[in-house]
């Protein structure tokens, strides 16, 4: 049984034999992708406050110490995201505070909005004026929370990280892979467009990762919403210092990733973070989001790379590569995106024009 999954009435049901299978695998056994993809985005943290005090983490600020971008430097992000090309406006931020962080709830109040998600609705709207489609990460999220904020997001996300009790989410405000995979479901039960993924090296074992790995799965072959799974490493840091994973680990289960789950969904590896040339032969379809104007806030001792060195990780693996959107394009075919979402899509402006642009693939990855 998954810890916390009875807790969230979550009902997955992974197979011994399942597991075993996933455990053989190994790079020979999968295909290289045809094409790599990327995303061009810019990171708006909207705030650092977080719930939890995960070890491995630098992003979260501890109450007293943690802040909430106004409205003035949402819009600000944004526009200079549009200028440079970007189609996405990555929301990022902690789980739902806590209520320590009285001041974060003091600043919402003079922004007049009882919560972080309401706040999070008004971010979205001004990332759909600036031109630039929202894809917001706010952590574990109630139905009510994910559904203030659904129709105003391209696509939406949380890392599942493991399934297992690990120490790095230890202590009175750990996480739940229960709660995590009962907001995967909620996507799934709202048909929001979803990206997820697994953490690697932070104390799970190679079981916890083929369950991770197969729990998605299986969310998605109810709901048909996970759109990538990322595949990360931990990585040192003023925080963590229990190293990283090795190559011939994230080889492995980069390559279990490819092999547990369906053909449409892509598996994504970080470029920043991992060693994205030495993967792309275990099956790596998407190097994810990659910012010309902001840094990763979330691992910001890690520089993303240039779109140069994008385009040389596909050349070396001898596939094209490709611009998206941050929602793919299946979904938007498909009719999975608000109207609002699908107005912004199809407007008659240079926004509008710059996402027909991506969708029809006629954007060069060197473009600025």
């Amino acid at each position: 049984m998954i810890p916390g999954a009875a807790d969230h009435d979550v009902d997955v049901s992974i197979a011994d034999a399942a597991v075993e299978r996933l455990l053989s695998v190994t790079p020979a056994d999968v295909d290289p992708a045809t094409e790599l993809s990327y995303c061009r985005n810019v990171f708006v943290p909207l705030t650092t406050a977080c719930r939890y005090t995960c070890t491995y983490c630098t992003y979260y600020d501890p109450p007293g110490q943690a802040d909430l971008l106004s409205p003035a430097e949402i819009r600000d992000i944004c526009h200079r995201g549009a200028d440079a090309g970007c189609t996405e406006a990555l929301f990022t931020f902690g789980d739902d505070p806590d209520d320590r962080y009285t001041e974060i709830y003091d600043q919402l109040g003079e922004l007049g909005h009882e919560s972080v998600h309401e706040y999070l609705r008004e971010a979205c709207k001004i990332a759909l004026e600036e031109g630039l489609l929202p894809h917001a990460n706010p952590g574990d999220q109630t139905r009510e929370q994910m559904a203030t904020v659904a129709d105003l997001n391209a696509s939406m996300g949380v890392m599942l990280e493991t399934t297992a009790e690990v120490q790095a989410h230890g202590g009175p405000r750990s996480k739940s892979p229960g709660q995590r995979l009962a907001t995967l479901r909620t996507a799934g039960e709202l048909g929001v467009p979803f990206t997820t993924g697994i953490l690697v090296g932070i104390g799970e074992d190679w079981r916890a990762r083929a369950e991770s790995i197969l729990a998605i799965a299986e969310l998605h072959d109810r709901y048909g919403h996970i759109q990538e799974v990322i595949v990360q490493p931990v990585v040192e840091n003023e925080r963590w210092r229990d190293g990283s994973p090795d190559l011939a680990t994230m080889r492995r289960v980069t390559a279990m990733a490819r092999a547990g789950l369906p053909d449409e969904v892509a598996v994504q590896v970080p470029p920043n973070l991992a060693p994205a040339r030495d993967l792309t032969d275990c099956g790596v379809d998407d190097l994810g989001g990659v910012s010309p104007v902001t840094v990763d806030h979330i691992n910001p001792e890690y520089e993303w790379p240039a779109l140069r060195e994008l385009e040389a990780v596909a050349e070396a693996a001898g596939v094209p590569l490709t611009e998206r959107l941050p929602v793919y394009e299946r979904f938007v075919e498909s009719g999975w995106l608000s109207s609002r979402v699908e107005a912004a899509i199809d407007a008659d402006t240079a926004a509008g024009e710059r996402f027909r642009a991506v969708l029809a693939g006629e954007q060069s990855p060197a473009d600025p």
